[in-house]
């Protein structure tokens, strides 16, 4: 049984920055909490969720900030959780092992105000959440720089179903699997993807090989390249 809670203390102030924090894995999730939750850096940890669905079923949804994982292996794309936090009125700083010029702009397209690697270090992430909190971007040395110019095409908008064939597919199942998974027929996993294929295309990413789903999955954060 995963058990949510509510994280206490008693050094925080009313002016605190009411941040959520989610991701999957929960030694790092359980570190993350502890050292922001110290109160020497002005923020509150209210929400700690190991899951999206975690996240927004909360009673303390929606946080000023949300601290997200990129990669929550939940088949909903990175794009698609930014645009719902942002809806229900936070701002999001995302958190990744995989820091690639592409996938951290596509981040920051999609919405998200910063992207701190997970190689660095809390101060860096709590900076980022204070900047956060008063709408404005913030980078660590060298990410700013690497996405500077790049051009970024966000991703089509994909049905609900169409986006959990083509990433479930694309994390390694077979069509049979899919189908399976999804309580569906193997030729309608086929239209779910090929219909996802023609949508991507169609901005001119050609994702004709599993290998390249593969690849724009984790850039979207569908799922990890374990």
């Amino acid at each position: 049984m995963t058990l949510r809670r509510t994280v206490q203390s008693t050094s925080h102030s009313n002016s605190d920055i009411r941040v959520a924090v989610v991701d999957d894995f929960q030694l790092l999730l359980d570190g993350l909490v502890m050292r922001l939750d110290q109160g020497r850096f002005g923020v509150r940890v209210v929400i700690e969720a190991k899951s999206w669905h975690e996240l927004v079923s909360h009673p303390d949804f929606p946080p000023q900030v949300t601290v997200l994982d990129l990669n929550l292996n939940d088949a909903i794309s990175i794009g698609t959780k930014i645009q719902a936090l942002l809806a229900a009125g936070s701002e999001i700083v995302v958190i990744s092992r995989h820091s690639e010029p592409a996938t951290v702009a596509r981040a920051i397209s999609a919405g998200a105000l910063s992207f701190i690697p997970k190689a660095q270090g809390v101060d860096e992430l709590a900076q980022a959440i204070r900047c956060a909190a008063r709408g404005e971007t913030y980078f660590p040395d060298g990410i700013e720089t690497s996405i500077a110019g790049l051009s970024v095409t966000l991703p089509p908008k994909l049905g609900p179903q169409e986006q959990r064939a083509t990433a479930l597919y694309a994390s390694g199942m077979s069509m049979r699997e899919v189908a399976e998974r999804m309580g569906t027929t193997q030729e309608t996993v086929k239209s779910y993807v090929k219909r996802a294929r023609r949508k991507y295309r169609e901005t001119g990413v050609d994702l004709g090989s599993r290998t390249r789903l593969r690849v724009q999955g984790v850039q979207e954060g569908w799922f990890d390249d374990d």
